[in-house]
């Protein structure tokens, strides 16, 4: 009796083991950030929806703690299984969930480099024939000049003015690439055919590119676009910004995405004064700066509220998008939302489901990077890239992180 009574227990144990299992996301919850921003919302959605699982709550608390020796008030998310048994508790800051004007239009980026992106080498025309200056320098394709003798460089045309300076002499040019500083030696030569003093590099000052406007905050009109950076097409760095501007684009055209091939929306931005805004930021999560004129870029009757990281979850979404000439909202699948303790561009896998999207671009397409993902009516990402395999699915960035660049 007692063996069968204790077999008994045990097949109860571990049918409970199983059920808890199979709907607490124990893993999911150990990866989150140990600290977050969120709303009351959030929280709200977290314990009546069970994203973490049906028995899993979250509750907000505040403890006292010592930082640097004075007492602090920190308010904390804890996790509990069944309410009781702890899981997992972070820091957070309770928003009451700021609104943010919904994108979904192509935008054109002009962009001034911060220094000169160095793009190849050449030789300079001497009196003893074509010499360079680089043989055996540690300069690649790629590096971006910023300093000549600890002369700070803005563009092209600062730089023969500075080797003047230096009549040929040795000459000490400071470089990042990597982000680590190297300082590399050189001579100059005297380029007889203009009469000036040259590296024999060719370097570049500016960048273009087309993306589309993810969100522009409704207090300070702060914008965010792209939800990746604005690469140089030779060398493929991050492009340094100095400053820059946007524009809205006009759509001409659409090559549709197939398999092994991505598509792409072909659009024409004209520079002059008809920009839209600045930029200031060029990183990893995208493009960033000050929105001066709205016109055209964003409905002030759609306005919606940021959703956190926590509360994306798999199922059905919306994608913003203008590529049929007007705003439109298409239907998408979050196929998975992986929850990052560090920030990443591929924060989500998406795909298209939604027949007419499917009909004008095959799916996802180059210059609808940054397109606004909302989920229960809050825009809780972007798109930022499409799969090659199947231009039906990419990924997606939370707004999370691009909030925290913004």
């Amino acid at each position: 009796m007692r063996k069968f009574l204790l077999k008994s227990i045990g097949v109860i144990l571990a049918v409970f083991f199983v059920i808890v299992a199979l709907n607490v996301q124990v893993v999911s919850i150990i990866s989150l950030p140990d600290e977050a921003v969120v709303t009351f919302d959030d929280i709200k959605d977290i314990n009546e929806q069970g994203i973490f699982g049906k028995f899993v709550s979250a509750g907000v608390h505040s403890e006292n703690v010592n930082a640097g020796g004075e007492k602090q008030t920190k308010t904390k998310l804890s996790f509990k299984l069944f309410g009781f048994i702890p899981l997992k508790t972070i820091d957070v800051d309770v928003s009451d969930g700021a609104k943010v004007y919904v994108g979904g239009i192509p935008l054109g980026f002009s962009l001034k480099t911060k220094g000169v992106i160095v793009v190849g080498e050449n030789t300079v025309q001497t009196d003893e024939g074509n010499k360079s200056t680089l043989k055996n320098r540690a300069i690649k394709s790629g590096d971006v000049l910023y300093k000549i003798d600890n002369v700070e460089i803005y563009d092209v045309e600062q730089i023969p003015d500075i080797l003047e300076d230096s009549n040929g002499e040795r000459t000490i040019l400071t470089l990042l690439r990597d982000d680590k500083e190297i300082q590399v030696e050189v001579v100059p030569e005297l380029d007889v055919s203009v009469g000036e003093y040259k590296l024999g590099l060719w370097v570049r000052d500016d960048a273009s590119g087309v993306g589309t406007l993810t969100f522009v905050n409704s207090e300070n009109n702060r914008y965010g676009a792209l939800g990746h950076p604005i690469t140089d097409f030779e060398t493929g760095i991050e492009v340094p910004v100095q400053e820059g501007k946007i524009y809205k684009c006009n759509l001409i055209g659409i090559t549709k995405g197939e398999r092994g091939k991505p598509g792409e929306l072909r659009c024409l931005f004209m520079q002059g004064n008809n920009y839209k805004g600045t930029v200031d930021t060029n990183c990893a999560y995208g493009v960033y700066g000050d929105a001066t004129n709205l016109d055209g870029l964003v409905d002030n009757n759609l306005a919606v509220e940021i959703g956190s990281r926590m509360c994306v979850r798999s199922g059905k979404a919306k994608l913003v998008s203008s590529v049929s000439g007007v705003r439109e909202e298409y239907d998408i699948e979050i196929i998975k939302a992986s929850y990052q303790p560090k920030s990443s561009d591929k924060s989500m896998v998406i795909r298209v489901t939604d027949s007419r999207l499917l009909a004008l671009t095959g799916g996802i397409v180059q210059g609808m990077s940054g397109s606004p993902i909302l989920q229960d009516g809050k825009l809780v990402g972007a798109v930022t890239h499409v799969f090659l395999s199947d231009p039906t699915k990419g990924y997606g960035v939370y707004v999370d992180w691009m909030l925290e660049n913004a």
